[in-house]
């Protein structure tokens, strides 16, 4: 058997440092987010991802074997809690499609803004279609075709001939990714009255008016 010392299991840092409440993992993320939001993605290296943690450059490996590791982690933080809620909307049948619809537009931006990163930037990046990217690029897909299945469930969307509705949803999912660009300019903005602003808009793209939303479904 073996003899318990105390110790904590794993590899030692380099720099002391506060106790931030963040385990080994996650502070190895955050550095990696904040870096490749502002320094660039190719231009960051693992060596700086472990320095921004405090750490040496070996204990990142100890974690994430590549630097394409750490990419795919933060971008599927992006869309796996939508994906679970969206899992959650299409079930609940007996609620309006339009309310459902509005949760998801809701909940999705502000996971996006919510963060100290934009991590939404980086859909841009090349690295995306990566093979190591794929299970990323599969639940982006599956929270689509939600957002399609929603909005064909709307009374507005299922008068919609099969290519207006792929546009439409195709309208509404860039919408909302794209929140991140008017977030950066003003981060000050109550990120509540955007995500619902933002609803609302994505609601007319379907082409659901205010008047059929109902004055007592809004906040």
């Amino acid at each position: 058997m073996g003899v318990t010392t105390g110790r904590r299991v794993g590899r030692p840092r380099a720099v002391p440092r506060a106790e931030s409440g963040l385990t080994v993992r996650e502070e190895l993320l955050h550095s990696a987010a904040g870096l490749f939001t502002t320094r660039g993605y190719a231009a960051t290296t693992t060596r700086a991802v472990a320095e921004g943690a405090g750490m040496r450059q070996a204990t990142i490996y100890h974690y994430f074997p590549a630097k394409e590791d750490l990419l795919a982690e933060l971008l599927e933080s992006t869309v796996a809690p939508s994906w679970g809620l969206a899992c959650r909307l299409l079930g609940e049948a007996e609620r309006p499609a339009e309310d459902r619809l509005r949760e998801l537009c809701r909940a999705d931006v502000r996971l996006l803004c919510q963060g100290p990163h934009d991590l939404g930037a980086l859909y841009l990046l090349p690295e995306v279609h990566s093979e190591r990217l794929a299970e990323f690029r599969r639940v982006r897909a599956e929270l689509k075709r939600a957002y399609g299945r929603l909005l064909a469930a709307t009374r507005a969307g299922s008068s919609l001939d099969a290519t207006e509705r792929a546009l439409r949803t195709d309208m509404v999912f860039g919408l909302v990714e794209g929140v991140i660009l008017i977030h950066r300019t003003d981060r000050d903005r109550p990120l509540d009255a955007l995500a619902d602003a933002v609803a609302r808009a994505a609601l007319r793209i379907v082409g659901v008016t205010d008047e059929e939303w109902g004055a007592e479904r809004r906040p």
